[in-house]
């Protein structure tokens, strides 16, 4: 007689990534309330704390290890700028989106020594916190178009202005392809954002992103948005 056939087990489902683990630090208790609020459904999302001030979140960040930090700026005993350059000096350092009202030329320059990955004002709407929030987790930086700007022109002042004809050099080796996601991170866009704009996928988008650094000698996005703009596309 033949052996008895038995059912082909199913295979097991995928398993939901984890959600990405935020804190968020601020001295405004409607603040701390309304950003909890606009996460807390989200299924991708947790706020697993909030933080009254900078000192508050570097120890809350010690205890409760969250992947990404929602900082203000201008805070009581500590302020966000300190507190993030402590916790970008930590072995295990979650990511930093500077979350503030002030959109002060001095302040996004030295969030970004300080080790922010983002930096957006208050009043960016709800929607684009969230999309800049998932952006940074996944390991891209995110700027708020004013900040940008902002990062741009202090460069530029800097550095003088015969820049034009070095930018136009290095973008020349560019694709159309490369050259439309360039401008479009020189707008301050999201790789999503660039992915709906130009019709292909993110993963596309990221690997455009990657040729840019390579044939551009950038190492982030603000790099790639300063040659565009020293080039005078935008």
């Amino acid at each position: 007689m033949g052996g008895v056939s038995t059912p082909a087990q199913a295979p097991a489902p995928a398993q939901a990534p984890a959600p990405v683990r935020v804190l968020v630090v601020d001295d405004d208790p409607l603040v701390r309330s309304a950003l909890t609020l606009m996460l807390g459904g989200l299924p991708d999302l947790e706020v697993v704390g909030q933080a009254v001030d900078g000192q508050d979140g570097v120890e809350q960040t010690a205890r409760l290890r969250p992947d990404l930090v929602l900082m203000d700026i201008r805070m009581p005993r500590l302020d966000g700028l300190e507190a993030t350059r402590l916790l970008h000096a930590r072995p295990d350092p979650p990511r930093v989106i500077v979350l503030t009202t002030f959109d002060a030329n001095s302040y996004v320059v030295q969030a970004l020594a300080a080790g922010a990955d983002g930096f957006l004002l208050k009043d960016t709407p709800p929607a684009e916190i969230v999309a800049a929030i998932r952006c940074v987790a996944d390991g891209d930086p995110m700027l708020s178009p004013t900040a940008t700007r902002a990062l741009i022109e202090q460069v530029r002042s800097a550095s003088g202005d015969d820049r034009a004809e070095a930018a136009g050099q290095r973008l020349a080796v560019l694709t159309q392809r490369e050259r439309d996601v360039a401008l479009a991170v020189g707008r301050g866009l999201s790789n999503a954002e660039i992915a709906r704009e130009l019709y292909v996928s993110v993963p596309t988008v990221k690997a455009h992103v990657s040729r840019l650094f390579d044939k551009l000698g950038a190492t982030n996005r603000v790099q790639i948005a300063i040659c565009v703009h020293d080039a005078g596309l935008l």
